[in-house]
């Protein structure tokens, strides 16, 4: 415990000192600054490199703290972290072409996969789907790494929102690891916590800087080979456990609810109006929520709730299998967005 402190507090410190330095840098350069545009919700130019200072702080504390082990453990992981962070950081600084983006994502997702023990392994009794081939385990774990680090970069859309739930789900992931003696594993979720944090206070708002493609993808890809390992470990559990979820696959999806659903329906709203689903727009959860006249700081805590209640619903349910409790969950999704949409069009029709 002593040491998953230790380690909290000294990513806080180095990030928190060190993003008024690309700050000043950044503007001094007036370069690798966020302009406003038509898609974008901030009104000023800012700095968008906050990510490399929330990897410095992770990775920095997890050398320090992280037992020797311990890396023999986790290196490929934070291989892959540091790949992932090298794509974004491409990207802030001279965009890239989304296909080498892409590639990037598949070459460390594919290092975590075939050099660790992380993966789908199986179904976990949905759909009453056990053990899985191997090639097929492969894919699908590809698909969830891709779909959770994306889905988390498409919701870095204003201040303070990114932060709050990277926060609410990686202190979720940690505790739990932590709960069940997976200490190592608690120790890289909490790491990044505390940059995180340290992070929010610069970007609650009036944001003075973006975490940008670099700290969101980073932070998405540790989303996705974290929930995985949850998916995993948890159905590994023995049945006396008082920390084991009958519903592996669910309750994950419960912890990073908010990226996952606002990725689906935006998807969905797209194809009803037959657009691409990959065609950027304003439709997110948080514009919608903005629509109604929330403030930045209104729809992160807004959407930061939302979350926490998903978690404590998980607990509360957590005696119920997948077969039950995902479609209880779809269903109660549907109707928030339902009753979301119908509140944006009153608002207009009074207008």
């Amino acid at each position: 415990m002593t040491s998953i402190t230790l380690a909290i507090a000294t990513s806080f410190i180095i990030t928190f000192l060190v993003i008024p330095v690309i700050i000043k840098f950044s503007r001094k350069k007036k370069k690798m600054m966020d302009t406003p545009g038509r898609r974008k919700i901030h009104k000023k130019t800012t700095p968008s490199l906050g990510g490399i200072a929330i990897f410095l702080g992770f990775f920095v504390s997890l050398v320090i703290w992280m037992p020797i082990d311990g890396f023999q453990d986790f290196k490929f992981i934070l291989a892959g972290v540091s790949i992932i962070f090298v794509v974004g950081m491409r990207d802030d600084i001279v965009p890239l072409k989304p296909i080498y983006k892409l590639i990037g994502q598949l070459i460390a997702a594919s290092m975590v996969i075939i050099l660790t023990s992380t993966g789908l392994h199986s179904f976990y009794g949905l759909f009453g789907v056990y053990e899985l081939p191997e090639f097929v385990s492969y894919l699908l774990t590809i698909f969830t790494i891709i779909v959770v680090t994306n889905s988390f970069n498409l919701i870095d859309g204003l201040d303070g929102l990114a932060g709050t739930i990277a926060t609410i789900a990686l202190s979720t992931f940690g505790i739990w690891f932590f709960l069940v003696g997976e200490t190592l594993t608690a120790l890289l979720a909490l790491s990044m916590v505390g940059a995180v944090v340290a992070f929010l206070t610069f970007n609650w708002e009036p944001s003075k800087i973006f975490m940008g493609d670099t700290g969101a993808l980073v932070i998405g890809f540790l989303f996705s080979v974290l929930a995985i390992n949850f998916i995993d470990f948890n159905y590994q559990l023995p049945n006396t456990s008082p920390y084991k979820f009958e519903a592996s696959i669910t309750t994950a999806i419960c912890i990073i609810i908010i990226p996952l659903f606002d990725t689906l329906r935006i998807f969905i709203l797209r194809l009803s109006k037959k657009q691409s689903p990959f065609t950027p727009d304003k439709n997110h959860m948080h514009h919608a929520l903005m629509r109604l006249g929330l403030t930045h700081s209104q729809t992160a805590i807004a959407l930061g709730a939302l979350n926490i209640s998903y978690i404590v619903l998980a607990i509360v349910c957590y005696k119920l299998d997948d077969a039950i409790f995902l479609p209880l969950i779809l269903v109660f999704s549907i109707i928030l967005s339902l009753t979301l949409d119908f509140l944006i069009i009153r608002k207009l029709n009074r207008s």
